[in-house]
């Protein structure tokens, strides 16, 4: 009977921290993605149609890739500043 409730939400920083990661996991979903959008572009045998050159769908995908490093890098320095802050003694305001 004098137990306590546990708390409806979460806590703001647990929360925020929780998103960042699922954000890292949603990318590798975006990057399979960004990669299927060259298939889209028209060929050499459509008529009409200006067809997309080697050196253009390279810098694409290379492109993508670099986003693909540089993203998850930047999300998860974040995650881990936010875990290193939460460690620190002094903070149980």
């Amino acid at each position: 009977m004098g137990r306590t409730p546990l708390p409806l939400f979460l806590e703001r920083s647990s929360y925020r921290k929780r998103r960042m990661m699922d954000a890292v996991k949603l990318l590798v979903i975006l990057g399979a993605c960004l990669w299927m959008v060259p298939v889209l572009w028209p060929s050499d045998g459509q008529p009409g149609t200006v067809p997309i050159t080697m050196s253009r769908a390279l810098f694409y995908v290379f492109g993508v890739w670099v986003l693909l490093i540089v993203l998850p890098a930047f999300l998860m320095r974040k995650v881990r500043s936010d875990l290193r802050a939460e460690g620190e003694p002094g903070d149980d305001a």
